[in-house]
């Protein structure tokens, strides 16, 4: 007897999907009703309100983009050990030293001569470093890599999801703003024709 997995929730999970907390900026269908809401007695208070949620998404774009830019420059950093390790490793059954240039500062060089050996040391960040069997260097690598490249597609959409947001902010923020030039332009209108 086979077994059935009911899977259309996740599908809708999937699309409803939290983009690291970022809350979803409502579009407004109806300003009218809109404005008739508690806490939205004037328009100005509404566009300021409209403005500080989208004062709150440029900040969280600044900082996704900075998150963006450093994982961008992260992957090749990992890509290039992971293929330093692997022509150890090649060489790693040899005698034969391996000729290379060691990074001493920013474009700054030195010849080196490496003996073959099966032990790396990996510098984790916060001036902390490890030694490894290469083996397990590239599978921390590679866990690495692989993390970093998932969490830069997440990134990535994320920084689309708030795109989105903005649009519809902008979009709100302008259909208050004509509904309220509409508003007052009616009440002009209804002042001069009293006055008359």
């Amino acid at each position: 007897m086979a077994a059935t997995i009911d899977t259309s929730n996740d599908a809708a999970l999937a699309t409803k999907r939290k983009h690291l907390g970022i809350p979803e900026a409502a579009f407004v269908e109806d300003v009218d009703s809109f404005m008739k809401q508690p806490g939205n007695e004037t328009a100005d208070a509404v566009l300021r309100r409209l403005d500080e949620q989208y004062q709150k998404y440029k900040y969280m774009e600044l900082n996704l983009s900075q998150k963006k830019m450093r994982l961008k420059n992260q992957i090749p950093q990992i890509t290039q050990t992971l293929e330093i390790l692997r022509h150890m490793q090649k060489k790693k059954g040899t005698t034969e030293r391996m000729e290379t240039h060691f990074l001493l500062a920013d474009n700054v060089y030195c010849k080196a001569s490496v003996p073959p050996t099966d032990k790396v040391c990996l510098w984790l960040g916060a001036n902390v470093m490890l030694e490894y069997d290469i083996d397990e260097a590239q599978a921390l690598l590679e866990k690495n890599l692989s993390t970093a490249s998932r969490n830069l597609e997440t990134l990535v959409d994320d920084l689309d999801f708030l795109r989105d947001q903005f649009t519809t902010i902008e979009v709100n923020m302008a259909r208050v703003y004509n509904w309220d030039v509409k508003r007052r332009s009616r009440e002009n209108l209804l002042k001069s024709a009293d006055k008359s």
